[in-house]
């Protein structure tokens, strides 16, 4: 794994360079994880550039792209909102209500993004078909690229037979990574029980990755089985695991 320095994000790194279970590695420049690539400055653009990508996955919904400016550098855009065309308010509560109750941040963690595989398990698949269908660097990215892009991030290290533990250490960089606009978000809200919910969320533990993962393997046997329900078919899912490990 090999963290990015693009001016204007905080959250980005390279996919490559994890081992798998048949002592391979995972390919240097073919998935890029990152926060919001709307907040790169002019010379991150250029080292996005610079870096060979020629698509962007966008996983935000529509709201989060109001007022943003298309890139400035020649590379396509494909926006596949992960959770659906919105967020819908009584979701929104029923995953506050679960938040608000879990001492451990990691079980609400684990909770949700097991829901989010299942409720929103066509719109992962055509995000991942996203990244399978195209030759070159991918980046894929929603705002702090924690959630959204860590689950996308899990599916395909898994696929490639990267060990559940290094996936899940890979997914907690994003706390440290994303510490510095911790104050600022916190801060934003007076309300203090929103407060208190934000301050829990700016937590990645990677037991909460670690129990996803799991719990997801538990009910479909391997993320192979999840990706067809999802909408993949073989070639796609041969095309993305190509893309993943470096050949030998």
């Amino acid at each position: 794994m090999t963290a990015l320095d693009w001016e204007g994000c905080l959250n980005v790194r390279d996919l490559g360079g994890l081992p798998t279970a048949d002592g391979r590695t995972t390919t240097h420049g073919a998935v890029i994880r990152s926060d919001n690539v709307g907040d790169l400055t002019e010379q991150g653009w250029r080292s996005l550039a610079e870096h060979g990508v020629v698509r962007i996955v966008d996983l935000r919904w529509a709201v989060e792209r109001v007022g943003e400016s298309p890139p400035p550098v020649d590379v396509e855009v494909v926006q596949v909102p992960l959770l659906g065309d919105s967020l819908d308010e009584g979701y929104l509560t029923e995953l506050n209500a679960s938040l608000d109750a879990s001492d451990d941040v990691a079980d609400h963690y684990a909770w949700s993004y097991v829901d989010f595989l299942e409720r929103f398990r066509d719109r992962f698949g055509l995000a991942l078909g996203a990244i399978a269908e195209v030759d070159g660097t991918v980046v894929v990215h929603c705002a702090g690229g924690k959630d959204r892009t860590g689950l996308i991030s899990a599916l395909l290290l898994r696929l490639a037979g990267v060990d559940r533990i290094v996936i899940a250490a890979d997914y907690a960089l994003s706390e440290d990574n994303l510490a510095p606009n911790g104050p600022a978000w916190i801060d934003d809200v007076d309300d203090e029980l929103e407060r208190g919910r934000r301050r829990k969320l700016m937590r990645t533990p990677a037991e909460a990755m670690l129990q996803t993962l799991d719990e997801l393997e538990r009910r479909y046997g391997a993320v192979d089985e999840y990706l067809r329900r999802a909408g993949l078919d073989d070639g796609q899912i041969d095309q993305l695991r190509d893309r993943l490990v470096a050949r030998s």
